[in-house]
């Protein structure tokens, strides 16, 4: 068995200005449209949930990147941060396969910052 992590920080005014500056483009380039969905329903607090769901995004990306072949063919898209009905972020990859594992993730905010931490379980 291999427990692998990863974790990121951001401050949630880069995040907004990014998209206040680049608008759908820099929006469509990062997120899924579930995504975009989520974070645009928290109206004041969404660039709080966008950077969350950035972070969330490295911190998983830095946790697989020993388990795929090319960590530089990976796509900000290939992982979809989506919550349950209770609330709790999961992740769901998309074109990235990783046989025999468990993923998770945690994810929290504050007025200044965003911060992710990804947990994954390799059995075999």
């Amino acid at each position: 068995m291999k427990i692998l992590c990863g974790t990121d920080i951001i401050e949630i005014e880069r995040i907004k200005k990014a998209i206040l500056e680049h608008g759908e483009n820099f929006l469509e380039e990062i997120y899924t449209k579930k995504e975009i969905e989520y974070c645009n329903s928290k109206n004041n607090a969404k660039y709080q949930h966008f950077a969350a769901r950035f972070a969330a995004k490295e911190a998983i990306f830095k946790a697989i990147s020993s388990l795929v072949e090319n960590k530089y063919k990976l796509s900000w898209k290939n992982a979809e941060i989506i919550n349950d009905k209770n609330g709790k972020p999961n992740i769901k990859l998309i074109g990235i396969n990783i046989e025999n594992s468990s993923i998770d993730i945690s994810i929290s905010h504050c007025k200044e910052y965003a911060v992710a931490m990804c947990t994954l379980i390799k059995t075999n």
